[in-house]
């Protein structure tokens, strides 16, 4: 294999034709489609738009526009080591019970998750390091933003990395945040150009470099002081903490300390300084002075466009108090393993084309690694869940074995991503042939969950990434079980050896496959499937796809065939 080093600059910048395109067209379709400019049209209108923007997408090639050089040695900088010369590193130095563990402390409520996020950046006193593949123009990003701004007024060196597919029309923001004094903002893998536009116009404007705009940057770490971390599957946006109005994401972070710490700003310097990352100024160009810039970022997270979160409550589901209690006292109460953490290099997706063969460096080779060593029982929770054909003979080795294997995904109803559950249902009868028990979750179940504090009467969704094996090994991260983390998208996780955690990781499944979804399994008749539930004792036998109307199953059944699977 050759070294990513040498594949990057050319491939970096190099355009390509074929399959690639397909996935991001589908996509655009079903955003086109709800367009509202398009719901005023008649159907068959509709659809000769959509038509016309295929054809256009099939034959346009357009050019691929040079980003700008950059001097890479000059703007190189690596993380500051964690020390007891912060009040974080000490205690997180006297909480430590001996060399070389880690400690963990689950997060599976957002209001919580966010909050710790905030108390590390508001105490944090020398670095803050923060990679995220999404950070939304909203209430919980605009605070977000303020707590790291707030931070570096301090004293403190901030260096935030966002991946670019979700910055369309925030160059001003993220630019007003990168004009104050300690904070660094760079982009992985941007957009040269359409960037006060949404996710489609830009990729319309993108054409002639699609296959490597494609590619995006997934990760999600979260490290203050070179001493404590929030990993997990959550970004930054009010769905995921609870805070959307009509939606909000099921997921699960983790508060870290310990041994890992090391080699998170290692993993995070990799991709500050690499090759697929530009300083946000050299791409970003605005009309706004840098006191302009300034005063716009002030009133954008001010308190009258960005209100606060709201009090937590005194715990949460596993029963612990908000980190901010720990902190406060100089102790923190965690549970401790043996870990590590893993990355995809930035370069990954530029070596490798979707659907090659799995590198021996990605987080999903990394992750089958170890579910591949199960002796007895392995319990997944992904989004998106598209095995393929390699990944069902992966199943059927683990069940050939006896390894049972119980998967929680989203439902079409559920899912964001109706085109990605179509690659899940191809394969859904073989699974359950195999002897795999599968769980959707049902959008209408978790409106009725007797939890209602976790997501009141919001539309559930799925996000949590997490394997269990033998309920004494546990990941958690950013990937997802699908063709698109394995080969197209980086991706950030961790192992950890844990019976503590893995049997905490369990309980929170739990909560959602038992109350929130329906067990699907083979039809009595032998041909098709069901969808079971219970409510109060009583059994619920569906034949349908749960929570989704006719046009929903139709859309995705019109668009299954355009995707190729590798895509998805």
């Amino acid at each position: 294999m050759l070294s990513s080093r040498n594949l990057t600059s050319q491939k970096f910048q190099n355009q390509y034709s074929g399959t690639h395109h397909f996935c991001l067209f589908a996509r655009w379709i079903d955003l086109l489609w709800s367009w509202k400019v398009a719901q005023r049209l008649t159907f068959p209108r509709r659809l000769l738009l959509l038509l016309a923007f295929v054809s256009l997408g099939a034959v346009l090639t357009g050019c691929a526009t040079a980003l700008p050089g950059i001097d890479r040695e000059a703007i190189a900088s690596e993380a500051i080591q964690g020390s007891d010369n912060t009040t974080l590193g000490r205690i997180a130095t006297a909480s430590l019970p001996e060399p070389g563990l880690s400690g963990f402390r689950l997060m599976p409520l957002g209001t919580f998750s966010f909050d710790t996020r905030v108390q590390l950046a508001q105490r944090a006193e020398e670095s803050l390091d923060v990679q995220y593949y999404h950070i939304e123009n909203d209430e919980t990003g605009r605070w977000f933003l303020r707590a790291l701004r707030d931070a570096a007024k301090r004293g403190v060196r901030v260096r935030l990395l966002v991946d670019d597919l979700y910055t369309g029309g925030q160059d001003a923001l993220f630019l007003g945040l990168a004009a104050h004094k300690n904070v660094q903002v760079r982009i992985f893998n941007p957009f040269c150009c359409a960037r006060d536009r949404g996710q489609t116009g830009r990729f319309l404007a993108s054409l002639g470099d699609i296959s490597r705009v494609n590619h995006r940057m997934h990760n999600k770490l979260f490290i203050a002081d070179g001493a404590m971390a929030v990993i997990g599957g959550r970004n930054v946006a009010n769905e995921y903490y609870l805070r959307g109005a009509s939606e909000n994401f099921i997921d699960l972070d983790a508060f870290v300390i310990g041994n890992v710490l090391p080699a998170m700003e290692a993993l995070f310097d990799r991709y500050w300084n690499s090759r697929t990352v530009y300083p946000l100024e050299t791409i970003a160009k605005t009309g706004r002075s840098k006191e302009e810039l300034l005063a716009f970022f002030e009133e954008e997270t001010g308190p009258a466009k960005t209100p606060a979160p709201q009090p937590l409550n005194s715990t949460d589901v596993l029963g612990y108090a908000p980190i901010a209690d720990d902190l406060d006292v100089g102790r923190l109460g965690l549970h401790w393993g043996s870990a590590y953490v893993f990355a995809d290099h930035p370069d990954k997706p530029f070596e490798s084309l979707a659907g090659d063969e799995l590198l021996e460096t990605s987080v999903t080779y990394n992750v089958l690694e170890a579910v591949g060593m199960a002796q007895r029982e392995v319990v997944a929770s992904s989004p998106y869940f598209v095995p393929g054909i390699k990944g069902m003979k992966f199943l059927k080795q683990l069940r050939d074995r006896g390894v049972k294997v119980t998967v929680m995904t989203n439902s079409l109803g559920s899912t964001d991503e109706p085109v990605v559950h179509t690659g899940y249902s191809r394969y859904r009868e073989q699974m359950l042939r195999e002897g795999v028990e599968l769980y959707e979750l049902s959008t209408s179940r978790v409106k009725d969950n007797k939890r209602p504090f976790l997501f009141g009467k919001s539309l559930g969704r799925l996000h949590a990434k997490l394997f269990v094996i033998d309920r004494k090994t546990s990941f958690m991260g950013s990937m997802n079980l699908d063709p698109r983390s394995a080969s197209v998208n980086t991706e950030f996780g961790a192992i950890i050896d844990s019976p503590e955690i893995a049997r905490e990781i369990i309980r929170v499944i739990d909560i959602d496959r038992l109350q929130s979804a329906y067990q699907v399994r083979l039809s009595k008749s032998g041909t098709g499937i069901e969808w079971l539930g219970m409510d109060d004792d009583k059994e619920i036998i569906l034949t349908t796809e749960p929570d989704t109307s006719f046009w929903r199953r139709f859309k995705a059944w019109l668009l299954s065939p355009l995707v190729p699977e590798e895509q998805l």
